[in-house]
């Protein structure tokens, strides 16, 4: 392998597995809640997930709106804006965290109940969404430094810290629910727990000699500030509206089949987390290339990393849809610790339909990231909107009304082929480098 192709295979495939880890916060839990708690434990969990998804949302655009902006400025060798730009992101963190702190000890049961939350479903879900936002700030800071850490030139580290935070979730979950006995609460610790494993791995980054970035004294700037957050904002739509889809499908969900297929739809939904993962994986693991090259000019090297993301993605599909059509049943009745047939038959249905978006999907996330790296807010913003609201709501709501389950399964995938169309079309349409400001 020479020259791009060399960088993307590093970048990506470290990003990968360190994206694949860090999925496993949410995954490990809906297994040993799934195994402890039953299928109350499920809906819990499921209610309170699209607010994690918030959370993290908030710290990647945070993270690579600000990584992205010290990237093409490295590149272009202007060191003070770069470290301004890392400090005004280390301001936003802290005042997005001081935000979800607040919410969580003074509003987690309203937001439970808001969404649909009920009896001993209500109870674990606010104790679980209570303890997620109070440990906001870990999550935050993680997500800004894996992405500067990731941007400077040390993708290995920030694959060790995601890894290294992931297992402890993992180690801690079966601790804290089995052993001790905790419940919910021992699950959400568990998982607060590991972003703080992670930040202490990344702190080494500090200390070592090509380490390129630092806070600076600087107040905030509202011009920079205002920038981090325009090229970082598809990071967080794509994290929010996977959290408002979560939302709306318990809804539908829970008037067609009550509790069993909301847990079903948890099954789903955790294994969707985990197979977007990869796609970000590969999108995130391109940013740092693809803003270097724009920052230096050189438009053949970001067609090359392009077509190898997007050629990536699509393997990586077929492959992921053919293990889920090929073993649906039998990863459906991993999660089924009960043995409940009517969520087996849910959950097998969802698999098979589902994940046929799974092209459509990779190749949107990675165009998103293409136009976020190049700042090209705009298109990268309107995929992010279409198929996280504009599209898929309505779709969802329109299908479950003319084919009930079925028709919800379905929402996802032609969502994303709709999309996959349009950002197909903005591809052509900015073909030409855009200025560099």
């Amino acid at each position: 392998m020479k020259g791009p192709l060399r960088e993307f295979a590093r970048y990506t495939s470290l990003n990968v597995l360190g994206m694949l880890a860090l999925s496993c916060y949410i995954l490990a839990d809906t297994f040993f809640v799934s195994l402890g708690l039953g299928a109350d434990g499920l809906a819990a969990l499921n209610l309170a997930i699209p607010i994690y998804s918030f959370i993290n949302g908030s710290g990647l655009m945070i993270g690579m709106g600000g990584g992205t902006r010290y990237s093409i400025l490295r590149s272009q060798g202007d060191r003070q804006e770069a470290d301004q730009t890392f400090t005004q992101a280390l301001y936003l963190a802290g005042a997005f965290s001081l935000l979800f702190m607040a919410a969580g000890a003074l509003f987690a049961g309203d937001i439970v109940r808001l969404f649909g939350g009920t009896g001993q479903v209500f109870t674990m879900s606010r104790t679980y969404l209570r303890v997620i936002l109070l440990f906001s700030s870990a999550f935050l800071m993680n997500n800004v430094l894996l992405c500067f850490v990731r941007n400077d030139g040390a993708p290995q580290l920030a694959m060790t810290a995601m890894i290294v935070g992931s297992l402890s979730n993992v180690v801690l979950d079966w601790v804290f629910i089995f052993p001790l006995g905790m419940g919910i609460l021992g699950a959400v610790l568990a998982t607060g727990w590991a972003p703080i494993l992670s930040i202490a791995i990344l702190s080494a980054h500090f200390w070592r000699k090509h380490n390129q970035f630092r806070p600076v004294p600087c107040k905030p700037q509202g011009q920079l500030l205002g920038r981090i957050l325009s090229s970082g904002a598809p990071s967080l739509v794509t994290e929010v509206s996977s959290g408002i889809v979560m939302i709306v499908f318990n809804t539908l969900i829970l008037s067609l089949e009550g509790n069993i297929g909301v847990a079903a739809y948890g099954v789903i939904a955790n294994l969707s987390l985990v197979v977007i993962a990869m796609f970000t994986g590969i999108a995130q693991g391109m940013q740092p290339i693809l803003s270097q090259g724009y920052g230096r000019g050189d438009s053949k090297g970001l067609s090359s990393i392009l077509r190898y993301g997007l050629l990536t993605t699509v393997v990586l599909s077929a492959l992921i849809y053919g293990l889920m059509a090929a073993f649906a049943p039998q990863i459906a009745w991993v999660f089924n610790s009960e043995n409940d047939p009517t969520l087996q038959e849910i959950a097998t249905q969802g698999l098979r339909l589902y994940f046929t978006a799974c092209p459509f999907a990779g190749c949107n996330v990675v165009l998103s990231m293409y136009f976020t790296s190049t700042e090209r807010p705009r298109p990268a913003h309107a995929i992010s909107l279409l198929r996280g609201f504009f599209i898929i709501l309505p779709l969802a709501f329109g299908l479950a009304w003319l084919g009930g389950m079925t028709g919800i399964w379905l929402a996802f995938p032609v969502t994303e082929f709709l999309v996959a169309i349009l950002a197909a079309a903005l591809l052509i349409h900015c073909k030409r480098p855009a200025k560099k400001s």
